[in-house]
C-alpha cells in the first residue's frame, strides 16, 4: 500500500477575510473580529474530488492514510468517507507548529511516501523543515499568502497531482518554501524570503510556481501609462467606488493618481478621495451595499498569476459577486505578464472559480488603452 501522510491546519487562512493578512501570532485577533475557520473546507473539497476522479475507487483502496487525531486531519477523512487510516499522532488541544513538525515525523516513522497538507506558507515552512526532503510534499492552498511552489492551484487541482503521483506518473521536484513576514506584512512592508528547498511532485499546469519580483525600475513608464488610463476611467464617473487592490503594481497606479494606497490591503476611493483603507470583508461589502457603479482593480502575482485567493481574502465569492466579473480591470506591465503566462482565480467558491474560467480570456490593461488577451487556466 502507499502510505500518504495527511496534517491539517485548522487555523490556516482564517485572518484573511478579517483583513489581518495572516493568521500566525494573531487568532485571538482574528476570532474577536469574527473570522470563522476555511482550512477543513478546502481540505473535504481536495478530498472529495480525490475520490470522483476516474478511477479513483481503484487507486484509494491502495492508500493508508497516515495522519493527526481530531481537527488536524483525522475528523476530515473520516467526514470524507475514508476508511483506511491509521492515527499516528495526537496533537495537543491547541496545536502549534511543534505539533506540526511531530507529527511529520512520526509520519516519517510509519512509512509515509508523501506528506498532504493543508494550510499556507507558514504551514509549508515548518513541514519542509521537519521533512528535509526525505519525501516529497503537497500543500492544499488554504493560507493567506501562498507564494511557496509546493502547492496546487486548487483544492481540485491538487487532488489531481496526487492521482499523478499515485499513479507514477509525476516527478518529484525541487520547489522553493517561502514565506511572508507577517508583522512587517500588517505594518505594509512586504518581505518575503526563501526557508528552505523542498521535494514537490510537478504537474506544470496544476503546482503553483513560487512567487516572482519583477524589476520595478523597467517598469515605471508602463505603470505610468497605466494610471493615465485609469485615470480616464475614473474621472469619467466621479460618483464610482474604485476597490484598489494589493501589491506594488495597484500602489505605484495609485500614486501616479494622487491617491495613497497602502501596499497590502484593499481601499476604497471615490472622486479621488479615500473612503476606506485596508478594508477587511464586512467594510468591502458595506462599501458595495452603498454603490451600484463600481470598479475593481487588481493585479495579478507574478509568475503564479493568482488575481483573486493569494493576499486578497478580504475581496470574498460575496464580494465578487456583487461586484461582477465584467467590473474587475485587471492591470499588469508587460514585463511582468512576460513572466505570468496565465491567470489563475482560486476564490473558495469552485462554482464562481468555474464561471470566471468559462470566460477562457480577460483583457488586462498593460498600457495607456492597450489591453492584452491573457489565457485564464483553471
Amino acid at each position: 500500500m502507499t502510505r500518504i501522510g495527511f496534517i491539517l491546519n485548522p487555523i490556516a487562512g482564517m485572518g484573511g477575510r478579517v483583513g489581518l493578512k495572516g493568521t500566525d501570532d494573531v487568532l485571538e485577533e482574528a476570532v474577536r473580529r469574527g473570522a470563522e475557520p476555511v482550512s477543513a473546507g478546502r481540505a473535504r473539497d481536495m478530498l472529495m474530488a480525490l475520490r470522483a476522479a476516474p478511477g479513483a475507487r481503484e487507486r484509494l483502496a491502495a492508500v493508508r492514510w497516515l495522519t493527526c487525531a481530531g481537527s488536524m486531519g483525522g475528523d476530515v477523512l473520516s467526514q470524507a468517507g475514508f476508511e483506511t487510516v491509521e492515527i499516528v499522532y495526537v496533537p495537543k488541544p491547541a496545536s502549534d507548529a511543534g505539533d506540526t513538525a511531530a507529527a511529520v515525523q512520526a509520519m516519517l516513522a510509519a512509512g509515509a511516501e508523501l506528506i498532504l497538507f493543508c494550510g499556507g506558507d507558514g504551514t509549508a515552512r515548518d513541514i519542509a523543515a521537519a521533512a528535509g526532503r526525505r519525501v516529497p510534499v503537497l500543500g492544499i492552498p488554504s493560507g493567506v499568502k501562498m507564494y511557496s511552489g509546493v502547492f496546487g492551484t486548487t483544492p481540485a487541482r491538487t487532488a489531481d497531482i496526487l492521482v499523478g503521483f499515485l499513479e507514477g506518473r509525476l516527478e518529484a521536484v525541487e520547489a522553493e518554501v517561502l514565506d511572508l513576514d507577517e508583522e512587517r506584512y500588517r505594518a505594509g512592508e512586504w518581505a518575503v524570503r526563501r526557508h528552505q528547498v523542498a521535494l514537490t511532485p510537478y504537474e506544470p499546469n496544476y503546482t503553483q510556481a513560487a512567487k516572482q519580483i519583477v524589476s520595478e525600475v523597467s517598469d515605471a513608464q508602463a505603470k505610468q501609462d497605466i494610471a493615465d488610463y485609469l485615470g480616464e476611467l475614473i474621472a469619467a464617473a466621479p460618483g464610482r467606488l474604485v476597490l484598489l487592490g494589493p501589491g506594488t503594481t495597484v500602489q505605484a497606479v495609485a500614486a501616479a493618481l494622487g491617491i495613497a494606497k497602502s501596499l497590502l490591503g484593499i481601499d476604497a476611493v471615490v472622486g479621488g478621495t479615500c473612503v476606506g483603507s485596508d478594508l477587511d470583508e464586512r467594510g468591502v461589502l458595506d462599501l458595495l451595499a452603498r454603490h451600484a457603479d463600481v470598479l475593481l482593480v487588481l493585479s495579478p502575482i507574478g509568475a503564479q498569476g493568482f488575481v483573486l485567493g493569494r493576499g486578497n481574502l478580504q475581496l470574498s465569492p460575496r464580494a465578487i459577486r456583487r461586484v461582477g466579473l465584467a467590473r474587475i480591470v485587471v492591470v499588469a506591465t508587460p514585463a511582468k505578464l512576460a513572466r505570468t503566462p496565465d491567470l489563475r482565480f482560486d476564490t473558495g467558491d469552485a462554482a464562481l472559480d468555474a464561471e470566471i474560467a468559462a470566460h477562457g480570456h480577460l483583457a488586462v490593461v498593460v498600457g495607456y488603452r492597450r489591453h492584452r488577451m491573457v489565457r485564464i487556466r483553471s
